[in-house]
């Protein structure tokens, strides 16, 4: 029994010792208010990095209103600001939906949110699979966007 049990422990050690400490995946976060709160800058944009002079920065609060600083569509620093809500889908999942201040109407998109971690995630447009971005955790959007918009 003991030459057995001494066995055992043997082929546990090894198993214990044959695993990759860097091959631990990171499970992925709940997607609410509280793990979206923060800023994110827009990394990829259907699988491809933006161009180095384009940004997307968006900045979501837990209280559920954001500030998006881009020059997507102007060669000149734009803020747009407004209120975002959750809705779980049983069918596809989390989604996001945004409504613009000042009657400025709705996102083009409601997106699925997936592969959320503390410092990524994935946006994926409800209905149109092609449409994907891929957001990363930054500290603060930069000062002279912030100071850019202001003028």
């Amino acid at each position: 029994m003991k030459k057995l049990t001494n066995l055992l422990m043997l082929a546990l050690l090894s198993v214990g010792a044959s695993c990759n400490p860097e091959e631990i995946i990171e499970p992925t976060l709940v997607v609410n208010t509280y793990n979206l709160d923060g800023t994110w800058q827009l990394a990829e944009l259907n699988e491809a990095p933006l161009a180095d002079s384009t940004f997307l920065y968006i900045v979501l609060d837990r209280k559920g209103t954001f500030n998006i600083y881009d020059n997507m569509s102007s060669m000149y620093p734009v803020l747009q600001t407004g209120t975002f809500s959750l809705e779980q889908d049983w069918r596809v999942g989390d989604i996001i939906s945004g409504t613009y201040d000042y009657d400025l109407g709705t996102w083009n998109h409601e997106y699925i949110i997936t592969d959320l971690y503390k410092e990524s995630m994935v946006w994926t447009a409800k209905g149109d699979a092609t449409d994907v971005q891929k957001f990363v955790r930054v500290a603060t959007v930069p000062d002279h966007i912030v100071e850019a918009v202001r003028k």
